[in-house]
């Protein structure tokens, strides 16, 4: 007797962002990324299509980051004060798909660099990977607001992934966005009506900013909340699925940044003999963190690991083998 599998039906599917510029398109790229596109919920190949595979930025600093624990630095110490090398080394022996650079030397409280010193790192690092680039600021929002613009300007035509546009504070980035030829990250506080409320304000300004818009819900790690983060990206999801356009974006997460800074990371074997080797605790805490939201529909993940990196794209390709029936 055969048996009839229920397939749920959507009426409408994910924006497809692309990211990156080749020379055909003004910019300098290798190649370009396409994320979303999305007509079912992540993986159910049998119900629809998940026609790009979702992607991995590993994070570059422009400075040493002096708080990282020794077993993540040692993945990179010999390059830290190159964010170019850095970004070599991400691409070319872990396999990023994209990179992240992270111009923590803005920071007021840390080194204050000016946007002419930002300006030359992110065109040292441009020239260094053929790989789209996602650029975040310091972190500070008075300070991004005077670097943003100069660094979208700078890179103009790259189409690079800018951060952050939050609700208090999208006006900057999103003009940069607009007026340089990139694609931004809509940042709202793990609250799917702010999200929402963000994506009109931002399309309000440039109705083609909608196809360059991806979601970052705000994320939380394996053990901080991540139950609820996962509700929230798969309440957009469906919003998405179901026609909701102000919702029907991709997804980003700072997988590494969330994880790194919990005391699971990055606490000894000493202090905790309980919880393990701490090395290997990390890395799996990193991995575990992003495998989940894979299943809740996160389209670019942010990490630091590159032991992480490679098990989560191991899982990515096992994921999109299609299971159709």
């Amino acid at each position: 007797m055969a048996v009839e599998i229920y397939k749920e039906k959507y009426r409408s599917q994910v924006r497809e962002v692309v990211l990156g510029a080749t020379s055909a398109d003004g910019g300098t790229r290798s190649h370009t990324i396409k994320v979303g596109g999305e007509t079912a919920l992540p993986f159910l190949h049998f119900e629809g299509e998940n026609p790009n595979r979702p992607v991995i930025a590993m994070e570059v600093w422009d400075i040493v980051p002096e708080d990282w624990p020794a077993n993540l630095k040692a993945c990179f110490e010999d390059v830290y004060n190159d964010a170019a090398a850095w970004a070599k080394k991400c691409v070319e022996e872990y396999g990023a798909d994209m990179i992240a650079l992270r111009f923590k030397s803005a920071d007021p409280d840390i080194k204050d660099a000016p946007v002419e010193e930002c300006i030359v790192t992110l065109k040292k690092v441009l020239a260094a990977v053929g790989v789209p680039l996602i650029v975040y600021g310091c972190g500070k929002a008075e300070k991004d607001n005077t670097i943003m613009g100069p660094l979208a300007e700078a890179a103009e035509g790259e189409n690079l992934l800018l951060g952050v546009a939050e609700q208090d504070n999208y006006k900057s980035v999103a003009s940069a966005a607009m007026a340089y030829k990139h694609s931004v990250i809509a940042q709202s506080p793990i609250d799917i009506n702010i999200a929402k409320q963000l994506n009109i304000l931002i399309s309000e300004m440039s109705t083609p900013l909608l196809d360059r818009i991806v979601i970052d819900p705000t994320i939380a790690a394996l053990g901080y909340g991540i139950e609820y983060s996962y509700s929230i990206m798969e309440r957009a999801r469906f919003g998405a699925l179901n026609g909701d356009r102000m919702l029907a974006m991709p997804m980003i997460g700072n997988v590494g940044h969330e994880v790194w800074s919990k005391k699971e990371a990055i606490i000894s074997a000493e202090e905790q003999p309980g919880w393990g080797d701490q090395a290997e605790r990390s890395m799996a805490w990193e991995a575990t963190t992003a495998m989940a939201l894979l299943q809740a529909g996160m389209d670019i993940l942010v990490m630091r690991h590159p032991g992480a990196v490679k098990l989560v794209k191991q899982s990515i390709d096992e994921l999109m083998q299609d299971n159709s029936y």
